[in-house]
């Protein structure tokens, strides 16, 4: 094993029934995941989506599933637990986020499983926040302490049917679990967003203000938001990343300190290279993810924990 990030545990020598090595390793697996950010299960017996999800309910965490989500991404069930990690085309790349931290419902731990690796390209970034937290307060005071005072809001316009072709192409109907419009603003009015209908029958919201900045039990602040991957790659048809985005007052987060944050990001992103049964266990509230581009099928499942 190996204590660098993410751990990595490599499957004994000797032959090993991955349900029971992990039902043994548990505990441990679950408090390197706490303490470094992410976990790497290596060369293990499995290779489908069922064993995945066997995988999965043997760390005995309570399912987030895809459904009671508010999720942008465009994906497709598997089992009742596990789901496509994100349909968008290949071309597209999916930047560093927390896990819907643009929402006000967000999963703890990640799980991801690749059945198949691409031909080339693919990688899933995997980025410290506390680290970059860190980074940012040094490098950034004003940025860093707008973050913290002002916290952030989000807009994005859902399309009425599903777009596959936009890593934020999830209709409102699948997004907010509703069939007609008033039961869509009923939701939103829940949630505190406010909602404007456009002519083709989509829908642009704007969120309440959310944090920028996450304190962990521990004490550590990190980086907690969807900055990075609005700014970045909230883009298709229907929504200007640069937009997409703005402080809790509705002033300007400027395109030069977004800039900066992103080339901070790269000293602390590792690209984990998906091998064919790679499992990886993430840390929500501490390690941000994303998506490299690719060449050639890929399928990397996903599956969250509340």
């Amino acid at each position: 094993m190996d204590g660098s990030f993410p751990y990595i545990a490599l499957a004994p020598a000797t032959q090993v029934e991955p349900l029971n090595w992990i039902t043994e390793n548990r505990e441990h697996l679950l408090q390197e995941v706490e303490s470094v950010g992410a976990v790497l299960l290596r060369e293990f017996a499995l290779s489908s989506d069922n064993d995945f999800d066997a995988a999965i309910r043997q760390f005995q965490l309570p399912a987030f599933t895809y459904e009671e989500s508010l999720s942008n991404a465009v994906r497709k069930n598997r089992t009742d637990r596990v789901f496509t990690a994100n349909e968008a085309p290949p071309e597209i790349e999916i930047f560093l986020h927390h896990e819907m931290a643009q929402t006000p419902l967000y999963p703890s731990k990640l799980f991801f499983f690749c059945e198949k690796a691409a031909a080339s390209g693919g990688a899933t970034p995997l980025c410290r926040s506390d680290l970059l937290w860190s980074a940012i307060q040094s490098d950034m005071p004003k940025f860093a302490a707008d973050c913290r005072d002002k916290a952030v809001k989000y807009t994005n316009v859902m399309p009425l049917a599903a777009d596959a072709k936009s890593g934020q192409g999830r209709s409102w109907k699948s997004t907010l679990s509703c069939e007609t419009a008033a039961a869509a603003e009923a939701r939103l009015q829940a949630l505190n967003y406010s909602w404007i209908w456009q002519e083709d029958g989509s829908l642009r919201v704007t969120t309440p203000v959310l944090p920028a900045v996450r304190q962990r039990h521990s004490g550590i602040e990190v980086f907690f938001n969807q900055l990075i991957a609005a700014f970045m790659g909230w883009k298709d048809s229907r929504n200007i990343a640069e937009k997409s985005v703005c402080f809790g007052d509705d002033s300007e987060i400027t395109d030069a300190d977004m800039e900066r944050v992103v080339s901070l990001s790269e000293q602390f992103t590792y690209d984990l290279q998906w091998q064919n049964g790679d499992m990886a266990i993430v840390d929500n509230f501490l390690v941000m993810h994303g998506r490299r581009p690719f060449q050639g099928e890929r399928k990397v499942l996903a599956s969250l924990a509340a």
